[in-house]
């Protein structure tokens, strides 16, 4: 039986792969096949499966950035509808990334196989009229978050909470614990900051990143900041723009830049600078207070001021009903940001009792609304509404 997945962002492909194995797990005969990343590659071909590309390489962020690639993303779309209609699958799973998978849900649709999509693009935040391709072209909807399933199905869309597979990563997750001790050595206050998992993203927010950091260092010289990238050349690039550079090896108050190690940076801050973005469910699992900021183009910031109907950026503060994290989103110049985001830090490592309640109020969020096993029952749901014969035809 084979399982047809469209996955384009680092943080599905590490979902996706979590579903291959528990669907693997139940059902050893299924095969996986189709577009995602590094982390789904090699269970796809241990399968015997067709990992047919890897579309995370082309995760981008922007109008500009998109137009160039419309040929590369066409190309797939015609190689996906081929693959549906020679030797089609038992059914086609996309994760987010909507530009492209609608046009993969369409393909699917059209040549009569059942569309399931698991994590669904935050239609409720921003352009909620695209609900009608969800009706159109998608069979079931596995959402992540609690208050999603009402809010599709009171649109006539077939929905089932499975819970958010980021959690359940997170508590699986084994931490390095030496890198942990060395994260915690001595008296000093550690400061995570999260860059961002986008190249655009890194290059936008970087700089006000760096800004804040300059002047925390004059406010408290002692305080180590610790940078987690996701890829090596977002590393290459902060630490060559880092303006203080003689300071970020070695001394009291260094900056250090790591690839790899966001969980344990986050594990052992006091606190977090962040760029908003799916990791902010981490930072909730681990209790870690933090400032998101989301600088964009102009172009980007006027299209959202259009389109976006969601107060909140970051997905925790969804949960609450005032803020927990607090927000800088944010386009153009730079300057009049940096002292209210760095008057926030300063003041949380002045005051450890303020971070203490903020943690606390956190973990309370994190009781109340996480649901654990997301793959589990996303791998339920999916066997249960495959009908018995598509499942043999498939096979």
């Amino acid at each position: 039986m084979r399982i047809f997945f469209s996955v384009g962002e680092p943080s599905g492909d590490q979902h996706a792969a979590e579903l291959i194995r528990e669907l693997r797990r139940r059902r050893p005969e299924i095969i996986p096949t189709g577009f995602g990343g590094p982390l789904m590659q090699p269970l796809i071909e241990e399968a015997g499966g067709d990992f047919v590309y890897p579309l995370t390489d082309l995760a981008v962020m922007g109008f500009t950035r998109v137009v160039p690639m419309l040929g590369k993303f066409y190309r797939l779309v015609r190689r996906a509808e081929q693959i549906f209609r020679t030797d089609p699958p038992a059914a086609v799973v996309l994760v987010d990334f909507p530009g492209f998978n609608w046009w993969i849900a369409r393909k699917a649709r059209a040549a009569g196989i059942p569309v399931f999509y698991f994590l669904p693009p935050q239609l409720w935040a921003w352009a909620s009229w695209r609900i009608k391709r969800i009706r159109r072209f998608v069979d079931h909807v596995l959402c992540g978050l609690p208050f999603e399933k009402d809010w599709y199905a009171h649109r006539g869309v077939a929905v089932e909470y499975v819970g958010h597979p980021f959690f359940d990563e997170v508590a699986e997750r084994v931490l390095d614990e030496d890198f942990l001790a060395g994260c915690r050595s001595g008296s000093s206050a550690v400061v995570a900051v999260l860059p961002g998992s986008r190249s655009l993203e890194v290059a936008m927010n970087w700089p006000v990143m760096q800004e804040v950091i300059l002047r925390l260092q004059q406010q408290h010289p002692s305080v180590r900041f610790l940078v987690a990238n996701y890829r090596a050349a977002d590393r290459r690039h902060c630490e060559s723009q880092f303006l203080a550079g003689e300071r970020v090896a070695t001394g009291e108050g260094r900056v250090e830049f790591h690839v790899g190690r966001t969980s344990e940076i986050l594990e052992a801050a006091d606190c977090c600078l962040m760029v908003s973005g799916s990791v902010s469910l981490e930072v909730l699992a681990r209790g870690t207070p933090a400032v998101a900021i989301y600088r964009s183009t102009r172009l980007m910031r006027f299209l959202a001021r259009r389109l976006v109907t969601c107060r909140y950026m970051s997905l925790p503060n969804l949960f609450l009903d005032d803020e927990l994290i607090p927000e800088f989103p944010f386009a153009g110049p730079i300057a009049p940001k940096i002292g209210p985001i760095t008057t926030i830090l300063d003041g949380w490592l002045r005051d450890p009792e303020t971070l203490a309640t903020i943690a606390g109020r956190m973990a309370a969020v994190y009781e109340d609304v996480v649901l654990l096993g997301a793959s589990e029952r996303t791998a339920t749901a999916i066997l249960d509404r495959l009908p018995a014969r598509r499942l043999a035809r498939a096979a």
